[in-house]
């Protein structure tokens, strides 16, 4: 987002306002005090009643680093029913959120501004691609706006964009207006303000059960008052092997972080194993355990995001730390207290089956952790292994709640180790003799090589001796590889050395930078060279491998493991996922030739076409062959871009279910230059195909003129792209420009057929020249992609002798074009890549 409408409208000579130079409220972190006490910085969001020239509420959702505003006439509603206007403004600095008082008369905005509201905000899908789509769904943890909400972009024509914002109906849904809430605003000078009787917003309650009378029908349950603080949990021990046996059972081991929870007098607390409280921290797990609706309890279980597997972590980190949304949950597998009823005694199987009651109406974000009978200990680990989880706990069915360490919890873990190079050392502690860790890193594209971690763990002392004889004097105290990390300082003292040799190591995930969990040592691997972790292919910029690797190699790489084969994708036809990554596998030649290297987009139907599908163009926790790219957005900030490089990536999305690609129109390692310009041209109602082929041999004819070659793709929808190639690429400002000029000339020198705006009330009898796929992060659907339609819809590329005998733009299903690679004798798109023109003369 930018913030220089921002900027034009004020005089911050003349307003108290902040400036977009001005600091935001410092950010509240948690000190570290374990190893598993991550910072945490949720998104806020700020709400303010401006007493302007229209009183209106100022509705503001932190969207990277700066505040996505909308003005509120009547303010948020929580009835369902009423959708409130909200018409989208400048977007403001963070340093906004705590801005309060006068606006001088005759500047922008002038008048009183109160802060209404504020707290964290979340969602669990991707911020921008909401904004983009026009619908963010989202959550509110205020101590006035509470639960689940909506903004949907109208659509109708207006100077500024016009937004409706409605509650869901949900536990907090009610007859409450933003008016109603107004006891503790502060009012303008001189003015008297109404403010209606004192309004409390709390979920609704729940069925009336007698909890007490359940827990005291436990075995030992006894009447107990219940303290709000922290309690010791109960943890495991390693073990080599699940344990087997009637007297166990299995769950999952959750990769999160463990939290107990409190719920005294109806008031929720939550702390980390370490007895950190974490209460402000993850609102969403306080607001879920204020709907249990009881008054005391005390409850176990880990946080999560994601599905709560290894690979989910940095998800968890990142959504924790601000980096990036994701939706959290409290998997809860242990209770301790209920309704004045302390449990603990009791057996862990009635425990459990005590809480699964407790959980038995659903509540967001909060979960059950069910387990397998003692009996299948090896068949549960094995199923929790190949699920990608971090293994299994054991536990005794038959047990009391004890706090500490102890035999009647055992966890057992999965263990994956990989290899990389050895690039310095530390210096021992105490008596241990030699080196302290090894400092590991692995290859990069852009850096050659990478920091990756250190293990210091899993040596004998023989090895230690063994190993620093091998490294001897050598090294210095510069890093020797790219350390995409602050330097500790263990690592300012490090000794550091060119990759010298090759160890294997036992790993427990990656944290943020792409750093080692809690490595261990497996083995030294004298046998390999460093120069066989760099023939891997790990790390290799997309571009250079696309040109020493053919497609048909491509082809020829790892398989895939494809889970729910059966699953109906495409309903109407009765197309499986197999039937889809069967598709995927035969077209990735010609797929790959379109979307390897470049950063992409892609459209994820995880229940199939007709159910709620997403869009997702930030790499994301589980994906472990599509690599990333760290890329600059607007708004100054960092995100990690998906970016497929082969077979193995493009079937690792299809195992996401994903069935639309969408490449950028630049490749991930020049990604502010452009080699594609994309003209879709998409027809409003009423408009026949005829006008859309008619439209498409006007444009070629167009361009030729402008000496530019271009050629055809049906979309696999309503209409056709007609996309001119760039060699040597240029900047994404010039295309812009061109593109823009270009269907702005087109539209205006024929305003009855040409439309160059999407207002959709223009749109009927007219074809959209839409140009804005022509911008830096703007993406376009490849050719042979899927589409996420009724009948399996394929893009597909056309030589333009082809268009007269095309019959619609959605011509070509998935068998259809299976069928017409087989037979075409040459590729209707050939030559596009070794064509040599630029838009170097309209500079």
């Amino acid at each position: 987002m930018s913030l220089t409408e921002y900027r034009r409208k004020r005089h911050f000579d003349k307003t108290r306002e902040p400036s977009p130079e001005a600091r935001a409220p410092a950010k509240k972190a948690v000190k570290r005090k374990a190893a598993k006490t991550p910072e945490v910085h949720r998104p806020i969001f700020v709400v303010q009643l401006h007493h302007a020239s229209r009183r209106h509420y100022d509705f503001r959702l932190q969207i990277g680093d700066a505040l996505k505003s909308w003005a509120v006439p009547k303010g948020p509603s929580y009835d369902p029913t009423i959708k409130r206007m909200a018409v989208e403004v400048e977007d403001h600095p963070l340093s906004y959120a705590g801005f309060e008082g006068e606006i001088p008369q005759g500047e922008y905005g002038g008048g009183h501004v109160a802060t209404f509201d504020q707290g964290v905000w979340t969602t669990p899908y991707d911020p921008e691609a909401q904004l983009a789509k026009g619908h963010i769904r989202f959550e509110l943890f205020g101590e006035k706006l509470k639960g689940e909400w909506h903004l949907v972009r109208s659509g109708k024509p207006a100077r500024q964009p016009q937004w409706l914002l409605f509650k869901e109906n949900d536990a907090y849904a009610g007859k409450v207006e933003a008016d109603d809430l107004l006891q503790d605003v502060a009012a303008p000078a001189g003015k008297k303000v109404v403010k209606k009787a004192a309004k409390t917003i709390a979920p609704k309650t729940r069925r009336k059960v007698d909890w007490a009378a359940k827990a005291l029908k436990l075995t030992g349950g006894r009447k107990s008052s219940l303290r709000n603080e922290a309690f010791e949990p109960q943890l495991a021990k390693l073990g080599d092997v699940a344990p087997n046996g009637a007297q166990w059972i299995h769950e999952v081991k959750w990769d999160g972080y463990r939290l107990v929870s409190t719920i005294v007098d109806g008031k929720v607390r939550i702390w980390s194993r370490n007895a950190i409280e974490w209460t402000d921290k993850v609102p969403e797990l306080r607001a879920a355990l204020e709907q249990l609706g009881v008054k005391s309890a005390a409850l176990d279980g880990e946080l999560i995001a994601g599905r709560g597997t290894q690979a989910d972590f940095n998800l968890l980190q990142s959504t924790l730390s601000g980096e990036e949304q994701g939706g959290l949950a409290y998997v809860l597998f242990d209770l301790l207290h209920l309704e004045g009823v302390d449990v603990r005694k009791a057996p862990l199987v009635e425990r459990k089956a005590l809480l699964e009651v407790l959980l038995k109406a659903p509540i967001p974000h909060l979960s059950y952790s069910s387990h397998v009978p003692g009996d299948e200990g090896t068949a549960a680990f094995a199923l929790a292994s190949e699920q990608q989880f971090e293994g299994i706990i054991s536990k005794r069915a038959d047990r009391p709640y004890t706090a500490g360490r102890s035999d009647d919890w055992r966890k057992t873990k999965r263990l994956e180790s990989d290899e990389f190079a050895v690039v310095g050392t530390t210096k021992g502690q105490g008596s241990r003799t030699g080196f302290g860790s090894l400092l590991l890193a692995r290859p990069d594209a852009k850096h050659g090589w990478v920091y990756a971690g250190r293990v210091g763990t899993g040596f004998s002392s023989e090895q230690l001796r063994q190993l620093s004889k091998h490294i001897g004097d050598i090294g210095s105290s510069k890093p020797s590889v790219h350390v995409p990390i602050p330097l500790d300082a263990e690592l300012k003292r490090a000794t550091w050395f060119p990759p010298l040799f090759v160890v294997e190591v036992f790993i427990r995930g990656l944290g943020n930078s792409g750093i080692l969990r809690q490595p261990s040592l497996k083995t030294v691997r004298m046998d390999k060279d460093v120069g066989d972790l760099l023939d891997s292919d790990r790390g290799k910029p997309a571009k250079k491998a696309a040109k020493k690797t053919t497609a048909r190699e491509r082809v020829a790489a790892p398989e895939v493991r494809l889970s729910s084969p059966t699953k109906i994708i495409f309903p109407d036809r009765n197309i499986t996922k197999q039937q889809v990554a069967d598709y995927y596998k035969a077209v990735a030649p010609h797929l790959l030739r379109e979307i390897a290297g470049r950063p992409l987009s892609a459209i994820r139907c995880p229940d199939g076409v007709g159910k709620a599908c997403f869009f997702q163009k930030h790499h994301t926790a589980g994906l472990e062959i599509v690599r990333f790219v760290r890329l600059k957005e607007e708004a100054g900030i960092n995100a990690n871009y998906l970016v497929v490089d082969d077979i193995s990536g493009l079937m690792e999305l299809v195992q996401f279910n994903t069935l639309e690609f969408h490449p950028w129109g630049a490749h991930a390692d020049d990604p502010d230059h452009a080699d594609r310009v994309i003209f879709d041209l998409d027809p409003g109602p009423g408009v026949p195909f005829a006008e859309v082929k008619r439209a498409a041999t006007h444009v070629r004819d167009l361009l030729e003129q402008l000496e530019l070659k271009s050629f055809l793709r049906a979309t696999g929808g309503k209409g056709l792209h007609v996309v001119v190639p760039l060699n040597p690429a240029n900047d994404w400002k010039l295309v812009k420009k061109f593109s823009k000029g270009f269907a702005e000339a087109l539209a205006g020198s024929d305003p009855d057929r040409y439309l160059a705006t999407a207002t959709l009330k223009l749109r009927p009898g007219k074809i959209f020249i839409d140009y804005l796929r022509n911008g830096r992060g703007a993406t376009a659907v490849a050719s042979y992609s899927l589409r996420a339609r009724a009948g399996a819809p394929v893009a597909v590329p056309l030589a333009w002798s082809e268009l007269k005998a095309l019959k619609r733009g959605d011509a070509f299903h998935m068998d259809k074009t299976l069928a017409r690679i087989k037979r075409q004798r040459k590729d209707p798109w050939a030559g596009i890549d070794a064509l040599r023109q630029d838009l170097s003369a309209w500079g």
